[in-house]
Parts: C-alpha cells; sequence; structure tokens
C-alpha cells in the first residue's frame, strides 16, 4: 500500500495533466499532416495522368522553377515530390513518438504490455531515449530536406544550399552530442559504477 501523498505534492504530481491538451494538440496536427500527404498524393497520381492544372500545384509546391504552361511531369519532379511525401511521414513517426512517448514518460502510463500493436521501442523508452530517438529522426527529416535542396539546387541560391548544408550538420553534430551525454550518464550508473 502506498502513503497518500499530502496535498502540494499531489498538486504538483497532478499538474502533468496539463499537458494531455499538448499531446492531443499533437494529434489534430497528425489529421493536418495526413490530410496533406493525401493532397499531394492525389495531385501527383492527377499530374501522372495529364491532369495540368494538378501538375501546376505540385510544380508551385515545391518550388520548382520552370515555364509552368509548359512544365511537364519529369523525373526531377516526380522525384522531389516523392521526397516531400516521404518527408510528411517521417514527420508524421516524430510525432508520434512525441505523443505516444511523451505520454507515457512524462503523463500516465498506457498499460500496453502484451498489446500486439505495442511499439518495440516503447518498452524500453525514458527521457534520455526519448532524445536521442527524436535528434536520430529530426536528423532522417533534415537529410530529406538537404536531397531535395541539392536536387533542386539549379533553381536555389547558393546561400541558401550553403545554410542548409550548415544547419543539417549543426542538427548531426547537437545529435552526436545528445547520444555521447546520454552514454556518459548512462555509463556512469551501470553495473561497473556500482561497485566503486
Amino acid at each position: 500500500m502506498s502513503t497518500p501523498l499530502r496535498p502540494l505534492p499531489r498538486l504538483i504530481f497532478s499538474s502533468r495533466w496539463l499537458q494531455l491538451p499538448l499531446y492531443l494538440g499533437l494529434i489534430l496536427a497528425q489529421a493536418v499532416y495526413v490530410f496533406q500527404f493525401w493532397t499531394e498524393l492525389v495531385h501527383l497520381i492527377e499530374a501522372a495522368f495529364g491532369n495540368q492544372e494538378a501538375l501546376q500545384i505540385l510544380v508551385s509546391s515545391i518550388g520548382y522553377q520552370s515555364d509552368i504552361k509548359t512544365v511537364k511531369l519529369n523525373e526531377t519532379i516526380l522525384m522531389l515530390v516523392v521526397l516531400g511525401l516521404i518527408d510528411v511521414v517521417m514527420i508524421s513517426n516524430l510525432l508520434i513518438m512525441v505523443i505516444v512517448g511523451g505520454y507515457e514518460t512524462f503523463v500516465s502510463r498506457m498499460d500496453l504490455d502484451g498489446h500486439p500493436d505495442q511499439p518495440e521501442w516503447l518498452s524500453h523508452v525514458n527521457a534520455s531515449v526519448l532524445k536521442v530517438k527524436l535528434a536520430t529522426a529530426i536528423i532522417g527529416i533534415s537529410s530529406i530536406h538537404l536531397l531535395k535542396t541539392f536536387i533542386n539546387a539549379d533553381n536555389l541560391k547558393e546561400h541558401t544550399l550553403m545554410w542548409q548544408t550548415i544547419i543539417h550538420v549543426a542538427f548531426l553534430l547537437s545529435a552526436l552530442a545528445i547520444a555521447y551525454t546520454d552514454r556518459l550518464l548512462g555509463g556512469s550508473h551501470g553495473p561497473s559504477a556500482d561497485k566503486h
């Protein structure tokens, strides 16, 4: 039997439920991403069947510079649109990690043990693991953006290419620092540290 909390600690501990509207908001953001994905996919399918209006919408959305009246669906446009779809999926995956992992870590247990659809990573999630997973997800998203930039490099300014590369490298270094710090902190609590 656990002892009941005093009123002030109970209030402080209960304040974690204030995060619930934030996670519900992220679920709504996820719904917007699903809508965005399907809108882009429908435009891509329509453009593949020769719909010029859908192609113009796609060309505008990816920032591809061309004479919009004579542009045809080519490999570059197709690749940029597909990379945009992959980007939406990766951001959606990031949202799921934050929603599920954050709720489980900071608000309340979801009691998913034994559930057939329980994510593999959720069984050992904590704040440190979540930080590293988010950092690697952000690197993946940044990589997709950088790839899109390089494919469309002819239509972008040189300083845009340079800054996007610098920002990507900054993300990489940040993720390495987070992972290294997490390893140092985890290593200091391991079995070998208990012997000293």
